[in-house]
């Protein structure tokens, strides 16, 4: 188990407001993908691993899929249960990626948005096999910023560096295929282009949300706001900036 500084167990519990607010959600062109290219029809069963605020989980239920939502973090949780409690096909699990609580071979599709780099990969990788279907399908995504789309996205990376905690240390670039090759017995990529449009409001929303950021009680947390609106003011069009991403699919048998 990663310590309590790494441990998304803990360090997103205080953010959750701002994640739901400003966290980008999902391209629907996901879905079609799914069906098209993996075979994805209503009636297979998906463990979504790391379901968060249930941002893609939301996509999957309206598809309709029965999601088993597993999130260990109780505030993102509660969240992901109120906003989703509208689907009969939706059931939330306190679990983990190493310990879902789910039957064996139970479940057709495996995804995880946004938390594959937080996982034990091997004990995750043990879980996933026991809880898969044979002929299941295991599909990472992350919305990864294009650092180099534009000047706004690259001062806005440097922000991030100048500021944040420990930023470098839980980047979820930081999978590479290495640890892909180790976990897939082969997989492959696609890549959906998506972005967002904030104002300065939403900005201050989206940045609050990533956990590597400083809290209000931090020394520096004065210095960093006034620093994001001079970057804001720098870029801005017609009172809002773009968030260009990349959202990255890699998906595969295990």
């Amino acid at each position: 188990m990663p310590n309590d500084k790494v441990n998304p167990m803990k360090r997103f519990s205080n953010r959750v407001d701002d994640y739901i607010k400003s966290r980008p959600s999902y391209p629907e062109a996901i879905i079609t993908f799914m069906q098209n290219e993996l075979g994805l029809i209503p009636e297979d069963k998906i463990a979504d691993i790391g379901s968060g605020t249930g941002k893609l989980s939301e996509l999957l239920l309206k598809n309709p899929n029965m999601v088993y939502c597993v999130e260990p973090n109780k505030e993102m949780r509660e969240a992901a249960e109120k906003m989703l409690k509208g689907f009969p096909n939706f059931i939330s699990i306190n679990g983990t990626a190493e310990n879902t609580g789910l039957e064996p071979k139970c479940i057709r599709f495996i995804t995880c948005a946004q938390a594959f780099h937080w996982f034990n990969h091997e004990k995750a990788k043990s879980e996933f096999e026991r809880i898969l279907l044979s002929d299941g399908w295991v599909v990472l995504i992350w919305n990864s910023r294009v650092i180099d789309s534009s000047n706004f996205m690259k001062d806005y990376e440097k922000f991030l560096l100048e500021f944040s905690v420990d930023y470098s240390q839980v980047n979820h670039k930081n999978i590479g295929e290495k640890i892909l090759n180790n976990f897939f017995s082969n997989y492959r990529n696609i890549i959906f282009p998506y972005s967002q449009i904030f104002d300065f409001k939403g900005l201050r929303s989206r940045l609050l949300s990533s956990s590597y950021i400083p809290s209000e009680t931090n020394a520096r947390y004065c210095v960093m706001m006034d620093g994001l609106k001079d970057l804001f003011e720098k870029y801005e069009i017609d009172g809002n900036v773009e968030f260009i991403y990349n959202t990255e699919i890699y998906f595969g048998r295990m």
